[in-house]
């Protein structure tokens, strides 16, 4: 059993919270240079906390040892949302996704799978329309939302447009005082970030409950008549599910996906036709741009991973960013090979930890898998598109959710659309 490289600093003075926050891939980047390995310790949330960075020491974190790094009862993401199957351990948690999977399988799946063709339809429908260049992050994040709320709520923008907008404002007041510092501090005039947060929060929940007690249809109904261990459970795990979190992962995706493939006529062809290569496409978009940099545990006894002692009590993040590179398991790590996973990594899906890996991944796995088929190929049919201006700063920003720094602006245009003059402009615009 080897000593963890690095040092666990000294409490206060020597966090480093600051500096990985700033930056968690040139973080990791450098440590995983200088300590010449995937595994190493610092100190972060002022903890001793062990930066996981290998797919081999992922899979023991997540999987061979889940039972052993457990979710941090005092994260704030319990303050915000409450006791859920994302913030509970143990028994507690088996029970809660076991009550909750059977409406994310099955005949439910079905259901959300015909929701999410027609919203695919309606919002992605008008991109060319204006004839101006798309910041496609914003619209891949309306897109998100309209399908979160219209799946989970039963609130549908064409059909209630105030009471959507109005959760919309809700839940991006909410999320922003997720993100920020946890200080409830109200004064005339003036609030905290964290305390208008918790002030959305208890709106958002009053609409939810009413949703749970006069809403018998689809999602919201299927809820409230699960077997949950108490009365609150079913309102705050909808509170969960309709978080801006999830419309920016699926944004975060949805515009990795675009940049991608931007101008590459030749790789969007074969994707449209060749179910297994769109498959392949977008597995290495997840690989390498995973809307979420990673997750955290706290190691409940003294354990190992990838060979390394850690103590009980230590922090433990996974990165996925990281793990996702981890050149022992994806050769040319840096590059978008989608054929990889024909060949080299074919079946190791499994390896991935986008939406976290074994017995607590995300719940909704299958929804986004059928969500992001859906949006991609409707893309695929549909547009021919290109960054514009063509030379933009692309650079990558990670925390809250991964997305270029400075919002990309892109064109698309219609495949087949005739122009004015009697011209093809979708190849007009592809011989240019």
């Amino acid at each position: 059993m080897a000593k963890l490289p690095g040092s666990a600093g000294v409490p206060v003075l020597g966090d480093k919270s600051l500096e990985f926050y700033r930056d968690p891939v040139i973080f990791c980047r450098q440590r995983v240079e200088k300590h010449r390995g995937r595994v190493f310790q610092c100190r972060v949330l002022n903890r001793p906390t062990v930066f996981v960075c290998s797919v081999q020491g992922m899979r023991e974190m997540l999987c061979e040892k889940s039972n052993m790094f457990l979710k941090d009862p005092t994260d704030l993401m319990t303050n915000m949302y409450g006791d859920t199957l994302v913030t509970t351990n143990g028994e507690e948690a088996c029970l809660l996704r076991l009550s909750l999977t059977s409406l994310f399988t099955g005949s439910c799946l079905k259901t959300s799978h015909d929701y999410i063709t027609s919203v695919c339809e309606r919002c992605l429908k008008d991109l060319s329309l204006s004839g101006r260049p798309q910041c496609v992050y914003s619209a891949f994040k309306r897109l998100g939302t309209e399908l979160v709320l219209g799946l989970f709520l039963n609130v549908r923008a064409e059909e209630q447009p105030e009471l959507f907008q109005e959760i919309m404002q809700l839940c991006t007041q909410h999320w922003h005082g997720l993100i920020s510092a946890p200080v409830n501090v109200k004064v005339p005039l003036w609030s905290s970030g964290f305390s208008s947060a918790l002030e959305a929060r208890d709106r958002l929940m009053d609409i939810i409950k009413d949703k749970l007690e006069n809403d018998t249809q689809g999602f919201v109904g299927s809820l409230g008549s699960l077997p949950l261990p108490d009365s609150s459970s079913a309102s705050q795990h909808l509170l969960l599910f309709i978080s801006a979190l999830i419309p920016k992962a699926l944004a975060s995706l949805l515009t990795s996906f675009t940049l991608a493939l931007s101008g590459d006529k030749q790789t969007r062809q074969r994707a449209m036709e060749d179910p297994e290569y769109f498959r392949a496409v977008l597995l290495e978009v997840q690989r390498l741009w995973p809307p979420f940099i990673g997750g955290r545990r706290i190691a409940a006894q003294d354990s190992t991973l990838a060979g390394f002692h850690v103590p009980k009590d230590y922090g433990v993040i996974y990165i996925s960013h990281s793990v996702h590179r981890d050149p022992e398991v994806f050769p040319q790590p840096d590059s978008f090979l989608p054929e990889r996973w024909s060949g080299r990594n074919a079946g190791q899906e499994h390896f991935l930890c986008s939406f976290g890996n074994g017995p607590r991944s995300c719940i909704g796995l299958k929804l986004n898998d059928v969500f992001l088929k859906e949006a991609c190929m409707y893309l695929l049919k549909n547009y021919d598109w290109c960054l514009d201006p063509p030379s933009q700063d692309l650079e990558y920003k990670w925390l809250p959710v991964s997305r270029p720094a400075n919002p990309p602006s892109v064109s698309f245009t219609r495949l087949g659309h005739t122009g004015r003059d009697g011209s093809d402009t979708a190849r007009d615009a592809q011989n240019v």
